[in-house]
């Protein structure tokens, strides 16, 4: 079985804000794989169902971000999987544009609190993700308020579009195929040119 989880903070207040794009992520696996719900177990929401071939897990944990990985860690036990393989994980990233998505096998936490709790609870940072640029935030600017805030207009659509492209990376891993996937995604898009008047 192989366990795709999301991450971000539950409920209304924090829907379609930065920090929730592995939420978003996951909600569109489920969309184009029709996974049906499984209610809540080890403090996450969850889904069971098939993806490409293989048993799939979706996640959203319920701990929010900085305990996501009590959640995590929970059904890794639970369901016996091997992180390094059998576990990815998807976030959000400032420090990538909106619109752009990195794919890694292992890594740092790179200062993301939902990392670092996943990390501290499996003892290892050997497992795949991938991570949705939100944008750098504005200088001045809190962190916790950027991240929990919404994208702009012009962001919104790049940010749709980075999101169709973590579900096929996703399935892309789910296979087997991650170094197909890096290859394919890890590419960073130009931000679009100003139109001449």
């Amino acid at each position: 079985m192989f366990i795709i989880a999301g991450l971000g903070n539950p409920g209304k207040r924090y829907e379609n804000t930065r920090h929730n794009v592995g939420f978003d992520a996951i909600d569109e696996l489920v969309d184009r794989y029709r996974i049906p719900g499984g209610g809540v177990s080890h403090k996450a929401m969850v889904g069971k169902g098939m993806m490409e071939g293989q048993k799939v897990l979706l996640a959203k944990p319920l701990t929010f971000m900085n305990l996501s990985g009590e959640a995590i860690r929970g059904l890794v036990d639970y369901y016996k999987i091997d992180p390094e393989t059998e576990l990815l994980v998807i976030y959000d990233d400032i420090s990538l544009e909106p619109g752009n998505i990195r794919i890694r096998k292992k890594g740092s936490a790179g200062g993301h609190n939902g990392i670092k709790s996943i990390i501290a609870q499996l003892g290892t940072q050997n497992f795949q993700r991938i991570r949705i640029g939100v944008g750098e935030k504005p200088k001045n600017w809190d962190l916790a308020d950027y991240v929990l805030g919404t994208f702009g207009k012009e962001d919104r659509p790049l940010v749709e579009e980075a999101i169709g492209h973590a579900a096929q990376a996703a399935a892309m891993i789910v296979r087997g195929q991650i170094d197909e996937a890096m290859n394919c995604f890890n590419r960073t898009k130009a931000a679009p040119k100003p139109v001449q008047e």
